[in-house]
């Protein structure tokens, strides 16, 4: 008996190794015995599909179509939507528009279910047959055919041995009673061998017809993955067909037309974030359409607004701003009076251009020739590293640069000098392409954010230089030509006192090396964002008086900060601590800086800064009165870089919402 085990175990184990069972294997032909080793595959993989996409059906399986309609969630939710547009006008375009859709749910509802039903008839019950039904049947035949051959082969083995017995005993000279017992139990042997070779044979044709049958039949199977294919088909093109019908006829009641040739024409997409030269590709321009257009603007009523550039606009006119010049720009005329919404646009698709308008090739020239500290050599540093910009990019930069210098014209009106202007719009212009790993990359960043504003100064005083020549601003002919401003109104000093501006950087001369705030793109970034601030900020008497501040607009006695902030919004100050925890929340949201490494500077800016560097901190300089600007470019230009801080708040009221009520 345990031979007898011993035996099947080790069939079993060569079983195993070969792929295939030697008791069915000496019966099947090379042909067969690869089909034979598609079986057991075969039937998992179609039970695992069928189980799988029995849980793909959203409806009661195997119900009647009203019964398993009424399961379904899209039912539900045509049910709702009738519900809903009862309560509703039936002539308004959303009473309309819901009775629309809560038919086309119904609809889509009855699709689903008879494409469930299909499914189930044509794809599901047929798998669930092969895996569950003639798999296993064709299996079956064939472990009793190797149960069949293995005890036929192990009968064959105890007919062999008895046969032997029987003549060792007859020649040893056994008695004629023991070897009548031996030839008897060979003889039953005998007939016992024959039976189970019968048995055999039998099983083994079932089990051929069996392995005939399923390969005359894979094919078949095969169709029923085909099969599940068509009817999605068909199922997803009903469901379209429906939608197509039901959204043409919601167009065609509520007067949806397509989009105007201007919205296809300048998507969103492709014009703010969009790479230069695809954008002027696309739109069949010379000069960006955002440039263009908030020049223009700016020439008919932003050229003498102060502080344009520098201070904030509102942040959803900006987006509002920014939507209609992407969708529809001959509709840009309603922002023609919000000056600061026009330069925030201006700004903003400057700074989300993918490359900087001067390049990251060319960035190293520039920093090159902005280091030069000779004014003629610098000119033609300059003006070699223009040369060698693309043609679109010298075009727009030739534009922007007229313009500025147009801007800059005006600076008694709009107090915003070369060096204003270079502050803020500079770092929008160049930047140094991100290296990651760069352990210094911030103090670099620091280091050629001035640079950078020395240089785009240097571009502004010397533009008509660096580009010769008369331009037209209306390049592409879609805008009206500026109409002249009218000159600022002189009004009696008893009833409006001058304009109160923020605290700017002294103008640095032309074509020398122009300390400027580090990082102040970080800093416009915070500028933009803000809430926005009057236009041209005046403070009356009146107001004055109501909110009793000092002789010099400033209480000495609630410290610095106070004064700053009584300074920036003209009433008396609130008094939160130095610096409130507010203003510190909106200085590490603007600035994008982690609150648990970031160092403010007020007062003592030698000492803080250079604690702050030493630790490995961000330094923000908050203006406050006390601590100057002017003092930061004066330790860059001696080269103390430790002294710098990496971001500035020139304007409190920048940053703090409610400062400008």
């Amino acid at each position: 008996m345990m031979k007898r085990q011993l035996h099947r175990m080790r069939q079993l184990a060569h079983t195993g190794s070969l792929g295939r069972t030697p008791e069915t294997a000496e019966f099947l032909g090379e042909d067969l015995q690869q089909v034979e080793q598609r079986l057991e595959p075969a039937k998992r993989a179609a039970h695992n599909v069928h189980k799988r996409l029995q849980a793909c059906l959203q409806g009661q399986s195997g119900a009647d179509m009203d019964k398993r309609v009424k399961k379904l969630p899209l039912m539900a939710l045509s049910t709702t939507m009738a519900e809903s547009f009862k309560e509703l006008d039936p002539d308004s375009s959303m009473g309309k528009a819901l009775e629309m859709s809560c038919a086309i749910q119904n609809q889509l509802a009855r699709i689903l279910a008879e494409f469930e039903m299909t499914l189930e008839r044509d794809v599901l019950q047929p798998l669930n047959r092969l895996s569950e039904e003639e798999l296993p049947a064709i299996l079956k035949h064939k472990k009793s055919l190797q149960k069949l051959v293995s005890d036929w082969n192990t009968l064959k083995s105890r007919l062999c041995q008895a046969a032997k017995n029987s003549g060792s005993g007859q020649g040893l000279g056994g008695g004629p009673g023991s070897y009548t017992t031996t030839a008897n139990k060979v003889e039953m042997l005998k007939e016992e061998e024959e039976e189970l070779k019968r048995k055999v044979e039998q099983c083994k044709d079932e089990y051929l017809a069996d392995l005939y049958h399923f390969a005359t039949k894979e094919d078949t199977y095969a169709n029923y993955f085909i099969h599940l294919m068509e009817i999605q088909a068909d199922y997803h093109r009903k469901s379209l067909s429906s939608l197509d019908t039901a959204l043409a006829e919601l167009r065609e009641n509520h007067s949806q037309t397509d989009p105007s040739p201007s919205m296809m024409a300048t998507p969103f997409s492709r014009v703010y974030g969009m790479p230069l030269g695809t954008h002027l590709r696309e739109l069949g321009r010379d000069i960006a359409l955002p440039i263009e257009a908030c020049v223009m603007m700016l020439l008919s009523e932003g050229m003498k607004e102060e502080g344009l550039f520098r201070l904030a606009a509102g942040a959803s006119v900006l987006k509002r701003l920014k939507q209609t010049m992407a969708s529809d720009p001959c509709s840009l005329q309603e922002f023609c009076s919000d000056p600061h919404a026009v330069a925030g646009a201006l700004k903003s698709y400057l700074r989300e251009l993918p490359e900087p308008l001067m390049t990251f090739d060319l960035y190293d020239d520039w920093m090159r020739a902005a280091s030069l500290k000779e004014p003629g050599a610098r000119l033609e540093a300059l003006q070699e590293v223009c040369s060698r910009l693309p043609r679109e990019n010298l075009s727009n930069l030739r534009y922007l640069m007229k313009f500025l210098a147009l801007l800059a014209e005006a600076q008694e009106v709009n107090k915003m000098t070369p060096s204003n202007i270079a502050i803020v719009l500079g770092p929008n212009l160049l930047w140094p392409p991100e290296k990651e790993g760069d352990l210094a990359q911030l103090d670099a960043a620091s280091v050629s954010s001035i640079q950078v504003v020395g240089m785009v100064e240097a571009l502004i005083q010397n533009a008509d230089t660096l580009f010769p020549g008369d331009i037209n601003f209306n390049v592409s002919g879609l805008f009206s030509a500026p109409a002249p401003q009218d000159k600022v109104s002189d009004r009696p000093a008893s009833e409006e006192l001058p304009s109160i501006a923020t605290p700017t950087p002294a103008p640095v001369p032309a074509l020398a090396p122009a300390p400027a705030p580090a990082s102040v793109a970080l800093k416009e970034r915070a500028e933009s964002e803000a809430p926005r601030r009057p236009a041209s900020p005046k403070v009356s008497r009146s107001s004055l008086e109501a909110a009793t501040p000092t002789e010099d607009m400033a209480r000495r006695s609630t410290g610095s900060l106070a004064a700053a902030v009584e300074t920036a919004s003209g009433r008396q100050a609130l008094v939160v601590g130095k610096p409130s925890p507010y203003m510190f929340e909106c200085i590490t949201e603007y600035f994008s800086v982690d609150p648990s490494r970031m160092l403010m500077v007020g007062d003592r800016l030698e000492t803080d800064i250079l604690f702050g560097h030493r630790c490995g901190m961000t330094t923000v300089l908050t203006l406050t009165g006390v601590s100057r600007l002017e003092e930061a470019q004066t330790y860059l230009a001696a080269g103390q870089h430790d002294l710098v801080p990496h971001y500035y708040v020139e304007s409190i009221a920048d940053m703090m919402e409610g400062l400008e009520d």
